[in-house]
């Protein structure tokens, strides 16, 4: 199985932006959680906290396809570096004014501008489509392979998030992930080796990479798993502080990440021989099924029952998040790149501040079992919604073949 990942680990001067990306991508694991973390805590409201959660998220999925096209126009470290200054910069003064209990309207403007900042996945993927232009199959693995980075540092991140805010201050899991964010991220910027090269403007298309056939429809796709992502992580909170056991929700968390980078790992060395048009209608449907049973278990089960049965449904976000950012990057020219996956992953995000705002209502008015509706109806959103586009997207996906 490792087999298909040599070729990815080996390539040369590979490991430091690797390496940078964790660290940064840990960094921003931590920042939802510990958001949550930090408001409820010291503001006794789960409806501010998925708000605040919100109201960050949705910036940055507006900023994350602009600054995506800036570096796909100047490169990746003249585009990043400074909005990284910026977001670093910010968080740290969110974590004073909440210590210091500043109005929660002035802490929504600091924490929003602190999510202007650049998306490092859209960047890393451009990094490996650059690398193994030409070899699919290689591709496919380093595609899975950067799911499974993102799948640890979910496994990492909301755990290291909730430890530091409740060994230490509420706003310790914020400070901490802004730290090891700022530092990976400059990492990240500083590896230049394998920097994807700026395309003349004359070899770039004109427009927006969303109106290629196809990218829309994957990025609404995309926004149902979002909801998933965003509705699980508040839900989980409000599930173990009802049960008097508020650090279980970083378990939950992270076994529902461990199930996902373990279907990436599982999923990088398959090869295929049906559509990856197909592939995403497949991997909806199993998002559906897998999460349903969260909605019984968490009435019948303990903690320990409930965290089981999420390890199970994290296994199905690996598939229909590497199927989705494959086939975005199929549709669209090289000179786009960065842009159209950065659009994909603002499905993700708008998706996740929908599923962090909702579920925080749900958890308050309805209750946290029962709140596990709100992901269990996202997911089968999300597959009706594939099912309702997949001629479309399956033309869109052979024309991109053939030209």
């Amino acid at each position: 199985m490792l087999a298909a990942y040599r070729p990815v680990l080996s390539t040369p001067n590979v490991w430091p932006f690797i390496l940078g990306g964790l660290l940064a991508r840990i960094g921003g694991a931590m920042f939802g959680v510990a958001v949550i973390v930090m408001i409820s805590q010291r503001r006794g409201s789960y409806t501010l906290a998925g708000a605040a959660s919100a109201v960050a998220i949705l910036v940055l999925a507006v900023a994350g396809p602009f600054i995506g096209r800036l570096a796909d126009k100047f490169g990746q470290r003249r585009a990043g570096l400074p909005f990284v200054v910026l977001s670093v910069t910010f968080c740290v003064i969110t974590v004073w004014l909440s210590a210091v209990m500043a109005p929660m309207w002035v802490i929504f403007i600091t924490f929003g501008v602190a999510s202007i900042t650049p998306e490092l996945g859209p960047m890393s993927r451009a990094r490996w489509v650059h690398i193994f232009r030409g070899e699919p199959h290689n591709l496919h693995s380093a595609l899975s392979f950067e799911q499974v980075l993102e799948e640890l540092s979910f496994v990492a991140g909301p755990v290291l998030a909730v430890t530091l805010a409740t060994l230490w201050f509420p706003e310790a899991g914020l400070l901490g992930g802004a730290v090891l964010f700022g530092v990976g991220f400059v990492i990240f910027l500083l590896s230049t080796t394998t920097e994807p090269p700026v395309h003349q403007l004359s070899e770039r298309p004109a427009g927006l990479a969303i109106r290629f056939p196809g990218i829309l429809p994957i990025a609404v796709i995309l926004v149902m798993t979002g909801v998933i992502f965003g509705a699980n992580e508040v839900v989980a909170v409000g599930v173990a502080d009802e049960a008097g056991r508020p650090g279980m929700a970083s378990a939950i968390l992270a076994l529902f990440a461990v199930g996902s980078a373990g279907s990436a790992i599982i999923f990088g060395v398959l090869k295929f021989r049906m559509s990856q048009t197909k592939r995403l209608l497949i991997a909806a449907f199993g998002m559906f099924i897998l999460e349903a049973p969260a909605l019984i278990v968490g009435e019948l089960w303990d903690l320990w029952g409930l965290a089981v049965v999420m390890l199970v449904a994290g296994s199905a976000t690996a598939p229909m998040l590497i199927t989705a950012m494959s086939l975005t990057q199929h549709l669209v020219p090289r000179a786009m790149l960065t842009e159209a996956m950065a659009i994909a992953v603002t499905g993700i995000l708008v998706g996740i501040s929908m599923g962090a705002s909702l579920g925080g209502i749900a958890v308050d008015h309805l209750g946290p079992h029962a709140a596990y509706a709100l992901p269990v109806g996202a997911a089968l959103i999300a597959f009706l919604l594939a099912a309702a586009r997949y001629r479309s997207v399956s033309r869109a996906e052979e024309s991109a073949a053939h030209t």
